[in-house]
């Protein structure tokens, strides 16, 4: 049963039950903090909607105990290939070197990914879930909460929040009410979505076809789903008529060129869309924040969407805990448009120049195409600029307030202060583990050992430092392959990855905030003062 007085009074009220109003719903379930999410939808939307799901997403949804469900379920691929016509012109792999926890990419319909967020809900306590409850209207309190008024079948009611997360969407009401403009392009191009179930499996990979045979010289791009389903898009143009382009003979003459006369398939679900590339001004409006579509938009080929709506709760989630918990200052809430417009702005300047690649518009355009496509045929470097979108990437904090100068010993290598931690195979004894398992929700320290004397040192520094510095909730010491059988505690890097990804030495300490992004790092081991300080600069003391 809920709790009436909670929801009436949530600490913090989610809108929209989408995959990132759910994924920040959990996040805040992991620091503990009361949290109500509603949506106007009675239940799950059936369409496939996003589909394509990032290394770095997976490794957040590790944290709230949901990512692998979704590999398990998931299509998981690494490899692309690019065609000119018929003839490949141009592959990739996403994840050459193995030895992470979370596969490069999974492709898995957005009705699984809410599906499995919500199970994962109702084992908790907090969040509390109310579908078909819509917000009517949103106003700011005297003492700088948010009074949201909510309709449902049977009543009308108010919240009062010490904070909104607005995840409620490209149409969003929260930003509808504050008169927020989205800013930016509007793409004219219409392109044709289509799911297929089909009676064969495909090679786990993304294809993507420039001016191919099969459909009039325009672009389109496939992707394997689970249960034998495929994504398809199509490039149309611009002008095209919705009502013609939807129809099913015309559709499923489309797919037969694609698929060919020998494979049996079922339409699940047919759509058009156009895209802009656009987002508000300001992602933080007092008590407000936007995440997600509702704070920037961008087209869906690069994933760059649902990903980095993901990046935005990653961020945020710590962020405001933080201060209901009094661990931070409000100005930490600041960050979160230091941190996450540049972000949203790499995402859509990735996303531009990837559709003026596909639809080139001037003849300045049309000729660099032309040229790129000639020399891809045997010039290396050359692919390098045929673009049918840039795949989502973890965006890096590098030059954040919030992130301490680099210790110059570094020279640059490993992972940079501000840029997300990197997983590795790694040994309790003889078990098995990874990394990203052991670094902690919340502050944490890495250390690196390589030397009997600083195994025994360095246990009793981290001690004292957990003692002195309340920020820091746990530490994790990791060993290289020689001084495996010391301590059962310790964590062994057997495979070395995990001292060469993060270019650690004998007594390497790394800071690691609670989205799992490096705050400080030293080659050597620091002086408690040094650290305290990183930490305070890390929550904007």
């Amino acid at each position: 049963m809920e709790n009436f007085s909670f929801c009436q009074k949530p600490k913090v009220l989610v809108v929209g039950a989408g995959p990132i109003g759910l994924a920040a719903a959990l996040e805040f379930a992991n620091f503990e903090i009361e949290t109500l999410v509603v949506d106007e939808l009675s239940e799950i939307n059936k369409a496939s909607k996003a589909i394509c799901w990032s290394q770095r997403s997976l490794e957040m949804l590790n944290r709230v105990g949901v990512a692998e469900k979704f590999i398990e379920k998931g299509s998981t691929w690494k490899k692309g290939r690019v065609f000119k016509a018929e003839k490949e012109i141009y592959n990739f792999d996403l994840q050459v070197e193995a030895g992470f926890k979370a596969p490069a990419f999974i492709n898995l319909q957005q009705y699984y990914v809410e599906q499995f967020l919500i199970d994962k809900l109702e084992e908790l306590e907090f969040p509390v879930l109310r579908r078909g409850h819509k917000v009517v209207d949103v106003s700011l309190t005297k003492d700088n909460r948010v009074e949201v008024r909510i309709e449902n079948d049977q009543e009308v009611y108010n919240v009062i929040a010490d904070y909104v997360v607005a995840a409620d969407g490209i149409r969003s009401t929260i930003r509808k009410a504050f008169e927020l403009e989205l800013q930016g392009n509007y793409f004219d191009e219409q392109f044709l979505i289509i799911d297929v179930k089909v009676d064969k499996s495909f090679p786990l990979e993304r294809k993507f076809w420039f001016q191919p045979k099969f459909h009039d010289g325009q672009s389109a791009l496939l992707h394997v789903q689970p249960d034998n389903n495929l994504r398809i898009d199509l490039q149309l143009g611009p002008n095209v008529d919705p009502d013609s382009e939807q129809d099913e003979n015309r559709v499923r003459a489309r797919v037969d060129k694609i698929l060919g006369s020998d494979v049996d398939y079922k339409l699940e679900w047919v759509s058009l869309y156009s895209f802009s590339c656009k987002r508000i001004e300001r992602f933080s409006h007092g008590p407000i924040f936007f995440v997600g579509d509702a704070a920037h938009v961008v087209s869906p080929f690069g994933a760059r969407g649902g990903n980095g709506g993901l990046q935005d709760i990653d961020n945020l989630v710590w962020k405001v805990s933080s201060v209901i918990k009094g661990k931070a200052p409000r100005a930490l809430l600041d960050t979160y448009d230091e941190e996450r417009i540049p972000a949203a702005d790499e995402n859509i300047l990735n996303s531009a120049r990837s559709t003026g690649f596909m639809t080139p518009k001037t003849q300045a355009s049309i000729d660099f195409r032309d040229a790129v496509f000639d020399l891809s045929k045997t010039m290396p470097f050359a692919r390098e600029f045929i673009n049918s979108g840039r795949l989502s990437q973890p965006y890096k904090y590098i030059g954040s307030s919030l992130v301490s100068e680099d210790d110059t010993s570094f020279f640059g290598d490993g992972i940079l202060p501000g840029q997300s931690i990197l997983d590795a195979p790694i040994c309790i004894g003889r078990k098995q583990t990874w990394l990203i398992d052991h670094i902690a929700i919340g502050f944490s320290v890495v250390a690196f050992v390589d030397e009997e004397k600083t195994a025994i040192s360095i246990p009793q520094y981290l001690d004292k430092v957990c003692r002195q510095l309340d920020l820091i909730e746990t530490f994790v010491i990791v060993t290289s392959k020689r001084l495996n059988g010391m301590s059962e505690k310790l964590l062994c890097d057997t495979t070395g990855l995990a001292f060469e990804r993060w270019a650690a030495s004998d007594g390497s300490i790394y800071l690691v905030r609670p989205d799992h992004h490096i705050a400080a790092r030293w080659r050597a081991t620091p002086s408690v003062s040094e650290l305290k300080k990183a930490c305070r600069k890390s929550i904007s003391l």
